[in-house]
């Protein structure tokens, strides 16, 4: 049996591995007759079965892990997405606060505008927290209620006088 009257087809140049493997086998082919060919592929069969459902499996495992690391994105996105809803919301709200309460107490809107709005807003959007934010926002609560201490114990300021 040789390459002109063999119904394989020739080896094609294209695809090394292929025409590696068509060598192969012309080889064994020419060693063997073809009942004993014929045999020693009836024998081959099973274990090429068994490492085709190997390689059916991990591309199936592979295909779940792909997946799961999807969805696992997707989660961290909406997580990331809602962090920075909810850190806009409470920045407006803060800010709005502020503003409203600094005719009365000026030193609340300037707590309410200062480091603790940033603070809050690392923390949502950001996600994580530093000690050094931690003690701006401390020191700058100090402050406002050192003001407000003082503003309650001082008199209110007599009207003006009337003309």
């Amino acid at each position: 049996m040789n390459i002109e009257n063999s119904a394989v087809p020739a080896p094609q140049e294209d695809d090394p591995l292929l025409s590696a493997g068509l060598k192969i086998a012309m080889q064994w082919g020419q060693a063997l007759d073809a009942d004993k060919l014929k045999v020693a592929l009836e024998a081959l069969e099973p274990q090429l079965k068994r490492e085709h459902q190997l390689r059916v499996k991990q591309l199936e495992l592979q295909k779940q892990r792909h997946q799961a690391e999807e969805r696992k994105e997707k989660r961290r996105h909406v997580l990331h997405m809602a962090g920075l809803v909810v850190g806009m919301v409470i920045a407006i709200a803060m800010l709005g606060a502020g503003v409203y309460t600094v005719k009365d107490a000026w030193w609340l809107g300037v707590l309410l505008c200062g480091p603790v709005l940033l603070g809050a807003l690392k923390i949502f959007v950001l996600r994580r927290s530093d000690k050094a934010d931690m003690d701006a926002a401390l020191g700058a609560a100090k402050l406002g209620i050192n003001e407000a201490g003082q503003s309650q114990q001082q008199p209110p300021p007599p009207p003006p006088p009337a003309v």
